[in-house]
């Protein structure tokens, strides 16, 4: 049995004295520690090395004490394993040199079999659980297959992610094929994590947000869906669709355990158009990390309150940044431990 289980008893709406908090990107690069192991290895040796892996998914746990940890991996390793060709570029970000769209690129794209491709995952899994000891629930994660296939076809990170959309529109059948294909894969990935020991797992829709409400239910929700409803009654399943709001109520219907919220959306909308019965995660903005402590902590208190404490779980509303002082992400985290309900 896990010794603290706030956050797995805040996915089943109980009743608590607190919420649990954790942060999306805690595993990484706003931390020291973390930045000596990338001086020393690549980002996708990071990745592949089950022991760098688990090492890095440790760190804040052990730094900062989160209720939750989230094993340290890359959305991008699901095309790699593809057969889609991925670079991590420093100062750039991520590369396929060979994106995806007409139908003969996508005869290449396989769906491949997990354990050969994305055993090491399944490894690292293993090993960050016996460092994490019972003591905490560890997280798996995979990028929704709409966010994946912005990367695919765009062949970088974009802001709008033009090209992507494009093959959307004028390539439709294409476009659902490379979609069905990544949700198949994505749904294997994720019961084997599950199979590995996750006890819960996160599905991020970076991009989600780039679709209006319409495009949105096309090109994303529904294969979103798809891998809620293959993994629900297997683990808890938290949905996140960033600058997806408009989507929230259909979402709450889902069968999902929690619905992340982004900072755009304020506690009492969310609440409202998620229907008020499901646990909701977020929202803080991660550029408030910048604000001095104590602002922090007054701030996570009152969004604590504006949320209620139950059926909630503190985080941001996206990745940590790089460079926000080790004080602050301190103070985001002690706010929620030292919280009282009035």
């Amino acid at each position: 049995m896990i010794k603290n289980d706030l956050f797995l008893r805040a996915l089943k709406g109980e009743t608590v004295d607190r919420p649990p908090v954790w942060m999306m990107r805690q595993a990484g690069r706003y931390l020291p520690e973390f930045m000596e192991i990338k001086k020393k290895y690549d980002f996708f040796t990071r990745c592949q090395t089950p022991e760098l892996a688990s090492e890095i998914t440790v760190q804040p746990i052990r730094r900062y004490g989160m209720d939750a940890a989230i094993l340290f991996s890359d959305i991008l390793v699901i095309p790699q394993a593809m057969n889609i060709e991925v670079e991590m570029k420093p100062n750039f970000g991520p590369y396929l040199p060979n994106p995806i769209r007409t139908q003969k690129d996508l005869n290449n794209v396989i769906i491949p079999d997990i354990q050969e491709s994305l055993g090491y995952v399944m490894d690292a899994i293993k090993v960050t659980k016996e460092k994490l000891n019972n003591e905490i629930p560890l997280i798996g994660f995979a990028g929704s297959p709409w966010t994946i296939l912005c990367y695919c076809v765009q062949g970088q990170g974009s802001k709008n992610f033009d090209k992507a959309k494009e093959l959307c529109f004028t390539n439709p059948i294409v476009a659902h094929s490379l979609l069905q294909k990544i949700t198949d894969t994505t749904i294997a990935y994720l019961k084997a994590k599950v199979k590995a020991g996750v006890d819960a797992v996160q599905v991020f829709d970076s991009w989600g947000g780039m679709l209006s409400p319409v495009d949105y239910q096309e090109f994303s929700w529904q294969y979103m869906q798809q891998i809620i409803d293959a993994l629900k009654d297997e683990t808890p399943v938290i949905a996140f669709g960033k600058g997806c709001w408009f989507a929230l109520n259909e979402m709450s219907k889902s069968g999902a355990s929690a619905l992340g919220v982004d900072w755009t959306c304020s506690a009492r909308n969310a609440r409202y158009l998620s229907g008020g019965n499901i646990t909701l995660q977020g929202n803080f903005d991660p550029t408030r990390l910048f604000s001095p402590p104590a602002e922090i902590k007054k701030m996570v208190t009152q969004m604590i309150n504006e949320f209620g404490k139950d059926k909630y779980i503190v985080n941001l509303g996206h990745g940590i940044l790089p460079n926000i002082p080790l004080d602050n992400a301190k103070a985001f985290i002690d706010a929620v431990k030292e919280y009282k309900a009035n």
